[in-house]
């Protein structure tokens, strides 16, 4: 019992080292700190915290000596897997990063098992962490999606007037027998919502206020299902639904968030066609015929004319 405690805190090498059943090369990246903003409660933020990270990858053996860096698991890959996982999105847990830490190494053929230990340094006296041990077995779908496989969804902006149009059905029944995938999205209701002074609580006000217009349209047709993370937009993407988007997860988890006002429903939308990598967008609504900035994969087009979109 006393070594089991001394491994269940021992470093990830140590507790590799002990639960292995044959000889494995491994590689290890210790004490590696970050700032990043992290964690579920509400105090966290807006701020900065340090976590710490102790990796260990068990790799197939090199069989001989080689001296050729693009013949091994570099420590860099290492890195890079928890540097893009940070940059992604906006996390609340641990678990999750180290989740995802752990897959996206596990992705590359050389690795057959990681380790991996996450530390928050700030918020107690101790660290306060989470730790995972992941096999390649035990991961389903480790391969990436190749890049021409991806679909690119069309991006539909509707005006609130379009929202409320006696066309609506019709339109969705164009968008329904398309090839392309849709994501409709909104903006603010007609009716303003509260004022407040506080720029932060002004800002989810008005990203709910958006979400609640998005129910609005959902509420007419059940063929548009209200989705708020990436997960569910790629799952909607990659079944052919029509899916209208919520963006306070989106937004406020968002590691680069839009540089837009979250009142800026248009805005918005243009942030997410660049994240998603739309085929086009459409901004559907009178109000948009005489605007001079759609260029390029975006247009506007009147109400009347949305069923006539190929």
């Amino acid at each position: 019992m006393t070594n089991e405690i001394r491994l269940a805190f021992a470093h990830p090498s140590e507790r590799s080292e002990a639960s292995s059943t044959k000889a494995l090369d491994r590689i290890s990246l210790r004490d590696h700190v970050v700032e990043v903003e992290i964690g579920a409660f509400q105090t966290e933020r807006g701020t900065t915290q340090r976590i710490c990270f102790n990796v260990v990858v068990e790799v197939k053996p090199a069989g001989q000596a080689i001296d050729d860096v693009d013949r091994i698991l570099s420590y860099d890959k290492v890195t890079d897997a928890i540097s893009y996982e940070l940059e992604l999105e906006r996390l609340n847990l641990l678990e999750t990063l180290a989740e995802r830490v752990a897959e996206r190494i596990l992705l590359e053929p050389q690795a057959l098992r990681v380790f991996v230990r996450i530390e928050k340094l700030d918020r107690g006296p101790g660290g306060l962490g989470v730790e995972i041990v992941r096999d390649r077995q035990d991961i389903v779908h480790l391969a990436e999606p190749d890049a021409a496989d991806k679909l690119h969804p069309r991006l539909v902006y509707l005006s609130n007037p379009a929202i409320a149009s006696d066309h609506l059905t019709g339109w969705l029944d164009s968008l329904s027998i398309s090839d392309i995938p849709a994501i409709l999205c909104v903006g603010l209701p007609e009716t303003a919502g509260p004022k407040v002074s506080n720029s932060s609580v002004a800002r989810r006000i008005s990203l709910l206020a958006i979400e609640q217009n998005a129910w609005v349209l959902a509420g007419r047709d059940s063929r548009c299902v209200v989705v708020a993370s990436k997960t569910e937009l790629d799952w909607s993407i990659k079944n052919g639904m029509i899916s209208v988007w919520a963006p306070s997860k989106m937004v406020l988890d968002a590691t680069h968030p839009p540089q837009a006002a979250a009142s800026d429903g248009v805005g918005l939308a243009q942030w997410l066609a660049e994240l998603l990598d739309v085929q086009d967008m459409v901004f559907v609504g009178d109000e948009f015929l005489d605007e001079n900035d759609f260029s390029g994969r975006a247009q506007a087009i009147g109400p009347s004319l949305l069923q006539d979109l190929k």
